[in-house]
């Protein structure tokens, strides 16, 4: 399931620092504008503590986390809409991701170079959402004038729906508000809306990078961005990413532990990104235990088992008979699956069970 997550931001907020924190792919990270012209993908390994105790139980003979993709994109500026900078290429970047990692200068640093001269995170946000609003607008606008004619005129249901979805999401857009923010109630405008595949509509996290001491509480900074996006369906994550990326180069993992006590926080920065990024994306993870190996596998949250079982091979699916189900939580309790059975805490589940996060599964098919 390759869906990606696409950090994008102005030039020098620390977008390349990041992801070199997330990725063995080193991008060029230096303190000009546009150091990163091709974007960079990084497959990210996803922690999961919940591996690492299940395997102290069953003695695998490996264990595999699941993944999800970063793209780390070259910094947009003011005028990208209109193809300022290398605007147009970085807008189709962002447009072929599936979330948006929104990183904001939130650090005072004579050092490092301001595209625009000052520190003013809720400026440097204003100024991107903009440019992804102008390009989703003139694309609204482009649709508006192809189906405006047949919903209004003619008895096309389905391009008079079309243009009632359009035209909520051109309002919201010159008011100067991301398409994120419209919300629709049935299922085919929902779908309408999805096709649209709009730059705005993309669920956002957005990321304060700060200075070591304001890593583990925030600061001014942090505090006005906070205010700005209270009333946004996003996320805010609180990040140094130079302190990520001097951690990045200790050797051991006692010795990264010791470095986090240090600054007071019990897990990295880039843990708890990569954890926020699979979720943003609306995945959850099921796992397979044996004693070949414990294995985490993404899917969508809302998938039923059929769906899951397709996951680990397309026949599962199309001959799923029935899912052996042992909650995470049990599993643990009881300390080994022929435990778990004994205690009658094994569900049989059926084409109708929807999948919960950390479920330990079994499939049974015949093809």
């Amino acid at each position: 399931m390759a869906l990606q997550c696409g950090i994008v931001g102005l030039p020098n907020v620390g977008k390349s620092t990041l992801f070199n924190c997330l990725s063995n792919a080193k991008a060029q990270a230096a303190n000009f504008p546009f150091c990163t012209i091709e974007p960079n993908v990084g497959v990210i390994t996803v922690p999961d503590e919940r591996l690492t105790k299940l395997a102290e139980l069953v003695h695998p003979g490996r264990i595999v986390p699941t993944t999800v993709e970063i793209v780390d994109i070259a910094g947009l500026v003011k005028g990208a809409s209109k193809g300022e900078g290398l605007g147009n290429k970085f807008l189709a970047n962002i447009r072929e991701t599936d979330a948006i990692i929104h990183v904001l200068r939130c650090f005072d640093d004579d050092n490092v170079t301001h595209v625009d001269g000052s520190v003013d995170p809720v400026r440097d946000k204003e100024i991107i959402d903009a440019e992804l609003q102008i390009k989703d607008l003139e694309t609204i606008e482009q649709r508006i004038q192809k189906v405006q004619k047949q919903a209004t005129t003619g008895g096309d249901k389905q391009a008079k729906l079309q243009y009632e979805v359009l035209c909520k999401y051109r309002d919201a857009l010159v008011q100067g508000k991301s398409a994120r923010s419209v919300s629709f109630e049935t299922k085919d405008e929902q779908k309408a809306a999805k096709e649209l595949f709009l730059l705005t509509s993309k669920p956002v996290l957005y990321v304060c990078n700060v200075d070591e001491g304001s890593a583990t509480s925030g600061n001014k900074y942090v505090d006005q961005v906070r205010e700005a996006i209270k009333e946004e369906n996003a996320e805010l994550l609180i990040v140094a990413a130079k302190t990520e990326a001097d951690i990045a180069e200790l050797d051991t993992y006692e010795d990264r532990q010791m470095f986090l006590a240090e600054v007071g926080l019990e897990e990295s920065g880039v843990a708890r990104l990569i954890k926020a990024a699979y979720a943003l994306l609306d995945l959850e993870t099921f796992i397979t235990a044996g004693e070949m190996e414990v294995k985490a596998w993404t899917y969508r949250k809302g998938w039923k088992a059929p769906q899951c079982a397709g996951v680990i091979h397309t026949d599962f699916e199309k001959g799923f008979i029935r899912a052996e189900v042992i909650k995470y939580d049990d599993y643990i309790k009881y300390g080994s699956e022929a435990a778990v059975r004994e205690a009658g805490k094994l569900s049989v589940e059926g084409k109708e069970y929807i999948v919960q996060d950390g479920d330990i599964m079994h499939f049974r098919f015949n093809v």
